[in-house]
């Protein structure tokens, strides 16, 4: 799959990660709907920091369409609640 961090550009993350990545963007959904600014700073770095360690970067100038797009670290959390579907930022 191929996920874009807005404002870094684009990772490939083998599909053998989304069950973990799917844990850390259930809490931050949490954080978010509870309006915990900590909790949700913690969880978003987390889930960042989960995709860059397991995504392979793709080249900047690399045209393949993304799968999934993540909010940029310094995202606050109003502008993370407009990025949230049904089932968070990663469906599954």
């Amino acid at each position: 799959m191929i996920v874009r961090i807005l404002g870094e550009g684009q990772l490939r993350v083998p599909n053998e990660h989304l069950d973990a990545l799917n844990e850390l963007d259930a809490r931050l959904e949490a954080a978010v709907n509870a309006g915990d600014e900590e909790g949700f700073r913690g969880a978003l770095t987390a889930l960042l920091d989960q995709v860059r360690t397991v995504g392979t970067k793709l080249p900047d100038d690399s045209l393949e369409e993304s799968d999934l797009f993540l909010p940029p670290e310094d995202a606050t959390v109003d502008e993370v609640k407009e990025l949230l579907g049904e089932e968070g930022l990663i469906p599954g």
